[in-house]
Formats: structure tokens, sequence, C-alpha cells
């Protein structure tokens, strides 16, 4: 018969025992996943947290969410925004998120994420990385949708809101890492909906508060939504592919959560993620306890205007030569060009001689460097028909060549313009443009970019929802209920005057 006291001592050695053993599968299953790619990358998902966030990451995804809340605004202006919103009416649920400047439509999460996405990219107006993608339009949309919906129980936090977007910008950063030929303008697939499907997925399994092994099934899901052909740029369709990469995302960390599975090993297969790209060569992620951000060592390119990002280039450098030609607002001599040359990359789907229409436009080095001399900038009104078509355009544009130099790569970080005007009385004039302002290495000032944005935001929304929406990510880490964005995102000139009032008391 046991005593008391050995009772306890044998207590104590089963419980010790058990710790033991609950610490050696603890371990096994961190070194399972840390054997893999896709296990890596589960566990940095799963396990960063608001306690590696930088000041530089917290102030730069600011900016970017500024920046992306403010295009998605201007894009439900747009025609395709309104044929996506008018065949996802057809979807409803008993959950329901805010379709951004829209007072009275309400969507199931994943159709508002889908709708707010292809919004951002409408105008091709949204932020760049390098190696080239459009980071936060596939991310953003899914975050809020998903934050709006949740029951007042399960509300997220401004800083759950930060974390899970850098860590869906921090995965399509990795990813496009592992190819040299990622870093190059793209020629086969759009890669915000090859790595923005799993940033997305991402994103949303950390909002979601997903476990280590949801994190990899997410990831794995989301690679059977992965994928779009460049054909479709500069058209209507290409918008459709931001729009996909949130919703897509979203909807693989829901199926995750409920116990969907998928290779886990699918970012480490070259039947895997690599069948996106030829040169694919993946590795693990750093350690959590030595982790730093893309982010923090390379800032994204925001946009002065709705054009695909190496027309800003283009532009600055007519802009420049515009100057030696004419003052101001004169108008300009387009009798006195002989002859127009643009050094530029090659890069095949942005070298377009006579486009025809906006998105086309939007596409086009030619058209680009003549509008900037016709005009002396760029703006979302020079992409409207009238300004496509008139006489004075046709007419430089007959009289431009393209040529590329071998030293000019088509790469975000490398490329450059050369601009030439020859006149008709002999004089040549040139430019050249390394990087233009708003480039990551000659960021916008913050001023100019809450400019932009409230320019942009006006257009569907009242000055007090706008100025609302500034205040709150610009103090977002502090913010204990991010769905207030969602409340500005739909407010119009009354309704926001008495809820920004109601906020305040």
């Amino acid at each position: 018969m046991l005593t008391h006291t050995h009772r306890h001592r044998q207590q104590l050695r089963l419980e010790l025992t058990a710790a033991a053993l609950r610490r050696v599968v603890s371990l096994t299953v961190r070194e399972m996943f840390t054997k893999t790619v896709t296990g890596s990358f589960a566990g940095v998902v799963h396990g960063l947290t608001a306690g590696h966030l930088t000041e530089t990451v917290l102030q730069r995804s600011k900016r970017m969410i500024l920046d992306t809340l403010g295009v998605g605004l201007l894009g439900t202006t747009t025609e395709v925004f309104q044929k996506v919103l008018q065949y996802s009416k057809v979807y409803s649920s008993d959950r329901s998120s805010t379709v951004w400047g829209q007072s009275d439509v309400r969507l199931p999460p994943l159709y508002a994420s889908f709708t707010n996405g292809v919004a951002i990219h409408s105008m091709d107006f949204d932020d760049t990385w390098h190696p080239a993608t459009h980071p936060s339009g596939a991310v953003l949309p899914a975050l809020i949708a998903i934050a709006e919906a949740m029951p007042p129980k399960q509300r997220y936090s401004g800083l759950d809101l930060l974390l899970a977007f850098n860590v869906g910008i921090e995965v399509q950063g990795r990813l496009m890492r592992f190819s040299n030929e990622a870093s190059d303008i793209p020629k086969r697939f759009h890669p915000p909906a090859v790595v923005g499907t799993l940033g997305s997925a991402a994103a949303a399994a950390k909002l979601m508060g997903l476990d280590q092994s949801h994190c990899r099934e997410a990831l794995a899901i989301a690679a059977s939504y992965s994928g779009a052909p460049m054909a479709n740029a500069a058209t209507q369709t290409k918008p459709l592919h931001i729009g996909n990469a949130a919703k897509n995302g979203m909807e693989a960390a829901c199926l995750a959560f409920l116990g969907l599975e998928g290779n886990k090993q699918i970012l480490d297969l070259e039947s895997g993620f690599g069948a996106f790209y030829a040169d694919y060569a993946p590795h693990r992620l750093p350690s959590l306890d030595c982790y730093t951000w893309l982010l923090d060592k390379q800032d994204v390119a925001i946009k002065r205007f709705p054009a695909h990002l190496g027309m800003h280039w283009v532009a600055d450098a007519a802009c420049s030569l515009r100057k030696h030609i004419v003052s101001g607002d004169e108008v300009f001599p387009v009798d006195s060009i002989q002859k127009i040359v643009l050094k530029v990359p090659e890069a095949k789907y942005v070298n377009r001689p006579f486009p025809t229409s906006e998105h086309e436009a939007r596409h086009s080095f030619q058209f680009n460097a003549c509008s900037a001399l016709l005009d002396g900038n760029m703006s979302v009104h020079s992409f409207s028909e009238d300004k496509i078509c008139r006489p004075q355009l046709k007419q430089l544009l007959q009289k431009l060549q393209v040529e590329h130099p071998n030293d000019n790569k088509p790469n975000f970080e490398k490329l450059y313009c050369e601009m030439s005007v020859t006149l008709q009385n002999g004089d040549v004039f040139t430019e050249r443009c390394n990087t233009f302002y708003g480039h990551w290495r000659k960021p916008l000032s913050q001023e100019d970019l809450v400019k932009k944005f409230k320019s942009n935001a006006a257009t569907v929304l009242s000055s007090e929802a706008v100025d609302g929406i500034v205040e709150t990510v610009e103090k977002l880490e502090d913010v204990l209920d991010c769905s207030v964005l969602s409340s500005f995102l739909r407010l119009r000139a009354e309704a926001a005057v008495g809820y920004k009032r109601q906020l305040s008391q």
C-alpha cells in the first residue's frame, strides 16, 4: 500500500514525464515544419507577432494602406468596377462587408473583397514593389472584409490589421525572391495573381488566428487558385487579377480552417509553386529569433498618376524635355517636331505605338511620352477618351520611334528612360530619368501622399469621411476596432458628419 508521500512522488514523476513528452512532441512538430520551405513559411505566418514590427515597417505599411484605400475609392468610379459589382450582387450571406464608397450596398466578405480588389487595380494606380508586383491590393480588401464581418466580441484592433497586412506583404516578397526571372517586368504570369493570392491567404490566416498546420494548408490551397496570363494586361480583365487574389486567398484560409488539406510541400516543389517560374529555387525562411522584414529594407513605389509603373520614368523624362521647347502652359508646337526617340527597356506588353483605349494607354510607353510632352504633366484625366483621340497626340505618335539599349534592363530597380526630340530646325534636346518621384529610391513625401489620397477619395466620399480615414490610418496601431475604417469607407456627405461626431463623444 502506497503512502501519501509515495503517491505524491509517483504523481510528480508522471507529470514530469508527461511534460517531457509534450516538449518532445512540440520539438518534433517544430522540426517537421522547419525542415521544409512550406513549413518554414507556415511557421513565420503563424509565429510573427506585433513585437516583430519595426517603426519603419509600421510607417511604410500605413502609407501603403492609405494609398490603397484612395485608389480603391477612385476605382469605384470605373466601368469595370460597375460591371463586377453588378455581377457580385447575385450573392448573399448572413454576414456582409462594405463595398467601398457604396452606402447602400453590402456583400458577403468574399465578394466585398473581390469587388474592392478590382476597384484598387481598375486604373493601375496601386503601389508596386520589386521584384515586380502590386502587393497591397491583394491583401487589404480581404483583411478589411474579414474584420468587418466578425461578431462584435471578435473584433480586431488596428495593430492586428497591421500585423496581418505585413505578413501578407512579406510572403509575397519572399516568394518572388526565389526566382531571378521574377525580378524583371513579367512576360508570362501577372505576379499579383500568383504571389498575391498566397499573400492574401497568409494575411487572412494571420488575422483569423489559424494555427501553424492550418497556415500551411492555406498556402497549399491558395497555390491552386493562383495564376493569370499577361496577355490580359491592358484590358478590363487585368483588374480581376487583384480582385481574385484577394478573394481566393481569403477563401483558401477559410477552407484551411475547416480542415481542407493540400500538398504539405507546395512551396518546395517544381510541380508546386515552382510551376510559375522556370528558375524557381526556394529556401527556408529565417528564424523568428532574428527575423527581418523585406519592407524594412525596401519601400514600395507609390504612383503619381494611374498607369503602369514604367510609364513614370517616361513621363518624368518627357516633362523635363518639354521645358527646353516651351515655357509654362504654352501650347506645344507639334508641327515643329521632326523626330522623337524613346530609349526604354524591351517589354512587349507596354510597347503600344497607337493605343485605342484607356487600358492600352496606361500600358503604352509611346502614349505616356507624347501626352507628357503635350501637357507637361500626367493625371487621372490624361487617359480620358478625348485625350486619347486628340489629333495632336496622333501626330506626335507618328513621329516617335522606340529603341531598346542593351544596358536598359526591364527591371524596376535598374531601368531608365532617355528621350530625345529633334526639331525641324535641327536642334536636339535630350533628357534622361533614372529615378522618378514616387519610386522607392525617391519616395513621395507624406504631404504629397495624403494629397493624393484626398484627391482620389474625395471623388466618392465626403470631406469628413476622407479626413476620418486619414486620421484613423495615421494612428492605426492604437485603434481598438479596425472595422471603423469600413464605417468611413461607406459614408457619404450627411452620414459622415454625424458618424464622426459620434466617434468624438
